[in-house]
């Protein structure tokens, strides 16, 4: 089936996108994956990176960029983003703490939503931020459904390991203790799409005095019970369509 728009560069442009759903890529990697020319690649890419529709990662690796979130959420489209707020202010109630969803885009994740405890030692993430893949139970999450290639790559520079992971699969929630920041302990569980591929993550976060060395004791059925209550919503909505 031929899928040329008959617009050549926007179909270009569009190969590069699709490319990096994969995850990061350098340069060599999207001539390869694409099969355009180096030149056209490259320029192609830092044309994209300009408005923001593709990014770099801290190895300067070409990356999805936050334009692409932004445009589905002024459109109304992103379903995750419009259920997101009352489910999330629901989990601070319960819990008593701040709580956050996740996005991951490359070598980062997004919060891309959060629900602040209103009074007290807190920890606060503001929406936009980007944070580490590396440490704490949001990037547990993230990682622990990926294939394996990018598993194991998500895994080189990682505070946690392949078996703390299948620990996390196991049991459908991870926490986190001073990972991401001396002090603060989490615990995430994953959100689904229709399809049953983890494409966001649920946390509450707080200062380790409150949560404890075992947060996941205290939160995890709540934490769970918020990401299938999103997944479902993205289920009926799906199946509604």
């Amino acid at each position: 089936m031929d899928e040329s728009s008959g617009v050549g560069v926007l179909d270009k442009a569009a190969l590069v996108l699709a490319a990096l759903e994969s995850g990061p890529m350098t340069l060599a990697g999207l001539v390869s994956s694409t099969g355009l020319a180096r030149p056209t690649a490259h320029r192609l890419a830092v044309a994209l990176e300009h408005h923001r529709l593709v990014g770099r990662d801290l190895q300067g690796r070409f990356v999805l960029g936050p334009r692409l979130a932004e445009l589905a959420a002024s459109a109304g489209e992103d379903r995750l983003l419009s259920t997101a707020g009352p489910i999330l202010a629901r989990l601070r109630d319960i819990t008593g703490e701040s709580s956050q969803l996740y996005r991951r885009q490359g070598d980062v994740r997004v919060c891309i939503a959060a629900a602040d405890r209103p009074t007290g030692l807190r920890d606060s993430i503001p929406v936009g931020i980007q944070l580490s893949m590396s440490a704490g139970s949001a990037a547990q999450v993230l990682l622990a459904w990926e294939e394996p290639d990018r598993l194991q790559r998500g895994l080189a520079n990682a505070t946690f390991s392949a078996v703390g992971l299948t620990g996390v699969r196991r049991r459908g929630w991870a926490q986190s203790v001073a990972e991401r920041e001396p002090g603060v302990a989490s615990v995430s569980a994953p959100v689904r799409s229709p399809g049953g591929k983890v494409i966001a993550a649920v946390s509450v976060s707080g200062p380790i005095e409150r949560l404890s060395r075992q947060p996941g004791r205290l939160h995890a059925p709540a934490v769970m019970a918020a990401a299938d209550r999103l997944s479902e919503v993205l289920r009926r909505t799906d199946a509604e369509s």
